[in-house]
């Protein structure tokens, strides 16, 4: 078996460098992100919802677009808040297609505990680039997913895309 060394990643897979919010994490991290900073990897704030890329990725480039409301009512969802959920989710596939030329995506919700949620108690969208072949041996036979890219460099390849969309 090969064994590949990343002791870089400890801080990240523990999620020791990061201090733990009392509640809702999707609901405390707009609150705390100084915008154009990576810190909590926001990339948008739109009016009702927000882009943040997801802390620990299924792929590069993964992201949720997260409604600022704390709900996990999709059916009750204000039809204000959902559009622009829906708006901000065609725009992220856009921008991760043109910038990683993805091959498809992943994108949806997973409404409940029992439906695979993580954070149940505040709905958001997940965005997840997709490209041939990036289902490998690792994750099927190793049970082990390797994520090519740095999330600071996904940062800094994204954030000029939504800074674009601000000035739209």
């Amino acid at each position: 078996m090969e064994v590949k060394f990343t002791p870089w990643r400890m801080a990240y897979i523990t999620n020791s460098d990061k201090p733990h919010p009392d509640g809702c994490v999707l609901c405390h991290l707009p609150q705390t992100d100084t915008d154009g900073e990576p810190k909590n990897l926001l990339l948008y704030r739109g009016c009702t919802c927000y882009v943040v890329m997801n802390l620990y990725p299924y792929n590069t480039g993964h992201l949720m677009v997260v409604p600022y409301i704390h709900t996990a009512d999709l059916p009750e969802l204000d039809a204000t808040i959902a559009a622009e959920l829906f708006t901000l989710t065609r725009q992220a596939v856009r921008i991760l297609g043109a910038e990683y030329q993805a091959h498809g995506f992943n994108v949806g919700m997973n409404l409940g505990r029992t439906a695979g949620a993580g954070i149940d108690a505040h709905l958001h969208m997940h965005i997840v680039p997709r490209w041939n072949g990036d289902m490998n041996f690792m994750p099927i036979i190793g049970g082990t997913k390797l994520v090519p890219e740095a999330l600071e460099k996904t940062y800094a390849r994204l954030r000029p895309w939504f800074d674009a969309l601000r000035e739209e």
